[in-house]
């Protein structure tokens, strides 16, 4: 069947994308479509035609998936944000197991591994403890919200279901301010304009840090906005100066405009400081469960020797310090680092060392000086472990590894490769990070297959 742009189909949508887009088939061909559920029988526009897929809208909803949800407040973030918002939160945590059972089945031949069911959130929304929010213009009027599926057009929004409501405050407030004093959004195009983006961190306690992302160095009417700010729980703001035309969100130049240079939060009893820049676990509820899940796993006692790959700001390396001989932290972010021994003095640690450097060089580097560990925890980026660091691993041949990932393809790729040297997956958890969006974090906890303890 030929398809051309502009062309109509009826079809059901079947699945979901790792962006959360509803997947149609038409005669085996695939098209992406923003804002089908699963369920969902649609009528489609064709409205871009690659090589594999096609992209396509919605026209019609000509029967909503049983599993489609009426809310009871304004979506408009969810065309960008959330995507799964109108999907029913149970049939979403059953879609996020299946997906990290096929990934391993497909991509790492594991067909019988014990996939746990999702653990999911008592309350999911307002989970986020950090956003990063676009600026821009329409139509001669200030934009601010998330970036619309597949697209640089922003979708305008008062707040986030996502953030705390002082979020949704301090929105409102800079948006009044760009109004008062005709602060406009920077166009990264023409290179003119101010405001590009809007970072709010947000503690335990409620208490907010705002880092205001320019494209300029100037930031003008700064103090009437200041003023503005601090009525609200707001106890550290920052400019960011960011002038790359890129989609990297902040730069490398801070300026502290007032107040404290930390936010300090927690993740269960562990105290973080948190620097405009710093990677914390958005969602410090389901952190907590990740971390508790990652104890359990690891099974570890006085004697074992433990290292943190990928440690970031050391939250896991602190929170499993307690029950360990010693752990080593190792991290490429200079910055990271320089916290994570903050973190460890601020928690009475001190059996927890952090190594600045990429986790494939001073691993087998440090094992090559006999400082050899018998657990591992893996918590890469989405793109997943470097073949030197999984060959390293191997040759350590600790006991156990407990892998965390944000990303269930690359997890299920680097599990294969263990698994073919020497390794075997006994169970695997997923964790709902991230409700109501595609994504899924995931635990698996592997033994060695030689090893006598478990």
């Amino acid at each position: 069947m030929e398809i051309n742009i502009g062309d109509r189909f009826e079809g059901e949508i079947i699945d979901f994308t790792h962006e959360g887009n509803g997947v149609l088939k038409i005669d085996n061909f695939t098209v992406f479509v923003a804002g089908g559920l699963i369920g969902d029988k649609v009528v489609v526009k064709i409205d871009e035609i690659k090589k594999n897929f096609a992209i396509g809208s919605v026209v019609n909803i000509t029967e909503p998936s049983k599993d489609r949800v009426v809310l009871d407040f304004d979506i408009a973030e969810a065309r960008g944000g959330i995507p799964l918002v109108e999907y029913k939160y149970s049939k979403q945590l059953e879609w996020k197991r299946n997906k990290v059972k096929m990934d391993l089945a497909k991509i790492a031949g594991l067909l019988d591994v014990e996939v746990k069911d999702t653990i999911g959130m008592d309350n999911p929304f307002r989970y986020r403890n950090h956003v990063q929010i676009p600026v821009g213009e329409k139509d001669g009027k200030i934009v601010i919200g998330f970036y619309e599926t597949n697209s640089n057009d922003i979708v305008d929004m008062e707040g986030s279901i996502l953030q705390p409501e002082i979020g949704d405050r301090i929105l409102k407030i800079i948006r009044t301010w760009m109004n008062q004093y005709n602060i406009r959004p920077y166009d990264k195009k023409t290179k003119k304009g101010i405001l590009r983006h809007i970072g709010i961190r947000i503690n335990r306690n409620n208490k907010a840090m705002v880092i205001l992302v320019t494209g300029s160095d100037r930031l003008p009417n700064e103090k009437e906005l200041i003023d503005m700010l601090i009525k609200e729980n707001v106890i550290s703001i920052y400019q960011n100066i960011n002038k790359l035309n890129s989609s990297i969100t902040y730069g490398k130049e801070y300026i502290k405009l007032y107040g404290e240079d930390r936010l300090l939060d927690y993740i269960g009893e562990y105290r973080f400081y948190l620097s405009p820049n710093s990677f914390f676990q958005i969602n410090r509820t389901q952190a907590e469960v990740l971390y508790n899940k990652t104890m359990e796993y690891l099974n570890s006692d006085k004697d074992d020797i433990i290292y943190d790959l990928y440690c970031g700001i050391g939250t896991i390396s602190l929170y499993i310090a307690s029950n360990a001989r010693k752990v080593y932290g190792i991290e490429i972010v200079k910055e990271a680092i320089e916290d994570a021994k903050e973190n460890a003095i601020l928690n009475n640690i001190d059996n927890a060392e952090f190594i600045v450097g990429k986790s494939e060089e001073i691993f087998p580097r440090l094992m090559k000086k006999g400082i050899k560990g018998n657990k591992i925890v893996l918590d890469p980026p989405r793109k997943g472990c470097e073949k030197e660091v999984l060959e390293a691993i191997v040759n350590m041949c600790p006991e156990r590894i407990v892998y965390v990932s944000c990303n269930s393809t690359t997890m299920a790729r680097d599990a294969k490769y263990l698994v073919e040297n020497g390794y075997k997956v006994d169970e695997v958890q997923p964790v709902d990070m991230f409700p109501y969006t595609s994504h899924v974090e995931s635990i698996i906890m592997m033994t060695y297959c030689g090893s006598e303890r478990k």
